[in-house]
């Protein structure tokens, strides 16, 4: 197994999840002729060293995995595993450890035939301070439309408390949150959020604070994008 069916494996995050996808196999061997519906066969050398065994099948392991994701795309897809995969995540109910590093990353791309090069301008995409995926791909609306904020910025309140905001565009003052579908899960959850956001807010570096939601990010990013450009410019009174 290879590439997102690999990757569901190792609980590495993708985009819309892994329940519709078809299933992902590497057939270096070029024997596979014939496949039903809902198989995806990638023709591919494949050496022993990128082979794991993981729950009674044989499947790429994370770094290989995640160089096939990022060969073969598309963008989005791909920088979502590999920011997955850089950190801690808690996918399902399991809370699971880093599976790589980005230079491990890198090395297993430079052994690669082909698609090498959109590869690697992807993976210096990646972040491995992104928490969700919603973060990573709201990011990447960013970057499109040349925004360049922080990610995972450190603030201090007045009492010297330490927060932490998803964005921050410290010149202007303007902090960006966004929220995951799971967000707030119960009660005391959703207590402990609106503290947190009242503390965010009395941090001397934030002028102003903007919250999306995952729905906002996946669905309507023109509108993140707007709202933001939007306060940019009354933080700064720039009206361009």
């Amino acid at each position: 197994m290879s590439h997102g069916s690999a990757a569901a494996l190792w609980r590495i995050e993708l985009l819309g999840g892994n329940r519709e996808a078809p299933l992902d196999f590497i057939d270096p061997h070029l024997s596979i002729h014939r496949l039903g519906s809902g198989v995806r066969v990638h023709r591919m050398p494949l050496g022993r060293s990128d082979v794991a065994e993981r729950q009674g099948l044989r499947l790429t392991i994370p770094t290989r995995t995640l160089a096939d994701l990022l060969r073969r795309g598309p963008r989005d897809e791909a920088v979502v595993a590999v920011d997955s995969a850089l950190t801690y995540r808690r996918v399902g109910r399991v809370r699971r450890a880093p599976l790589v590093r980005r230079d491990e990353i890198a090395a297993a791309l430079e052994t690669a035939s082909h698609g090498s090069a959109q590869a690697r301008n992807w993976l210096r995409l990646t972040d491995p301070l992104a928490g969700s995926p919603a973060e990573t791909v709201a990011r990447l609306r960013m970057y499109d439309a040349g925004l360049r904020p922080e990610s995972q910025a450190e603030l201090r309140t007045p009492d010297g408390s330490r927060r932490i905001v998803d964005f921050l565009f410290r010149a202007a003052g303007l902090g960006v949150e966004i929220e995951g579908y799971a967000y707030h899960g119960t009660r005391e959850a959703h207590r402990r959020d609106i503290a947190r956001y009242n503390q965010l807010l009395r941090c001397p570096e934030i002028r102003g604070l903007l919250r999306f939601t995952a729905e906002d990010v996946f669905r309507r990013p023109a509108y993140m994008v707007a709202e933001i450009r939007a306060t940019l410019a009354s933080l700064t009174g720039d009206s361009t």
